[in-house]
């Protein structure tokens, strides 16, 4: 059954995802998808915070302002990378995931490298979107 919506689904045969994801999502058929470099804790005065948290909140920021310059909206986001060099905070991570996603997640992969493209840069999350 072909619809013209994104679904997500995790599927009954698998274990529940440990975090706020969704294992699987379906794009249909003729959808745009965009591709977003990995948005970082820069402000808007280009400065980057040595506060983790203050990263992933101008990060957060920041994938909004990329998204509304296409006309995107979180619902159109069907993956996230998220790309860290210290432990995330996820308790805060999930306060700012929760205001953008709500409770329809996207899927999403987490990972813990030594370094980012700059020595300040402690978050990095890349987004993909189709718009249907």
């Amino acid at each position: 059954m072909q619809t013209n919506k994104i679904t997500r689904k995790n599927p009954t045969n698998m274990p529940k995802p440990v975090g706020h994801y969704t294992h699987i999502t379906k794009i249909p058929r003729n959808a745009d998808l965009f591709v977003t470099s990995g948005q970082i804790g820069i402000d808007s005065n280009g400065q980057i915070p040595e506060c983790m948290n203050e990263q992933i909140s101008n990060t957060f920021t920041n994938i909004r302002s990329v998204l509304a310059s296409e006309q995107l909206e979180a619902t159109t986001i069907i993956k996230v990378n998220i790309w860290a060099t210290e432990k995330i905070d996820w308790d805060y991570m999930y306060s700012e995931w929760g205001q953008l996603f709500g409770h329809d997640y996207p899927a999403m992969t987490v990972g813990y490298l030594s370094e980012l493209g700059l020595p300040e840069i402690k978050v990095e999350i890349e987004i993909w979107a189709a718009s249907v």
